[in-house]
């Protein structure tokens, strides 16, 4: 992907699905909407939330960035870094095959919630896995 521009798209529909996912669980945790799941659909409660959200606000901050950058066509998350990219893709296809392996774990373990009970955690995983994909593939290309 020589033209960051085209990736540029991607990544801000990747983010924005971050996003969403971000002020999903904040609304749930301040005000807790029927028409959206509980608490327990959000997360696998293995980071206290007080620590997750902070966390995900970073992630948010350097997807900016990064999405800026793309759009601009030029900045440091733009100038092409082989280096960085082939390192960027491998990270991005073990972190979408771990999010399979969870997928396949979570539903062996939990029949009773077939197909989609607790899957927000991990398609959400899937979204970061492809934004890092779309970073890593400008970087190599």
């Amino acid at each position: 992907m020589k033209d960051p521009t085209t990736g540029s798209y991607l990544l801000w529909t990747c983010l924005a699905l971050f996003f969403l996912r971000v002020l999903g669980q904040l609304m749930v945790v301040l005000a807790r909407p029927r028409w959206l799941p509980p608490m327990e659909a959000w997360y696998s409660g293995l980071v206290p939330y007080r620590y997750l959200l902070p966390s995900q606000i970073v992630i948010l901050a350097v997807m900016v960035a990064i999405a800026v950058d793309f759009s601009r066509g030029r900045g440091p998350f733009v100038t092409p870094q082989p280096w960085l990219g082939y390192p960027l893709l491998w990270v991005s296809y073990l972190y979408a095959a771990a999010m399979v392996v969870r997928y396949a774990v979570r539903m062996w373990r939990r029949p009773d919630q077939r197909w989609l009970g607790g899957t927000i955690p991990i398609a959400f995983h899937g979204v970061l896995a492809a934004f890092l994909y779309v970073v890593g593939r400008h970087h190599v290309a």
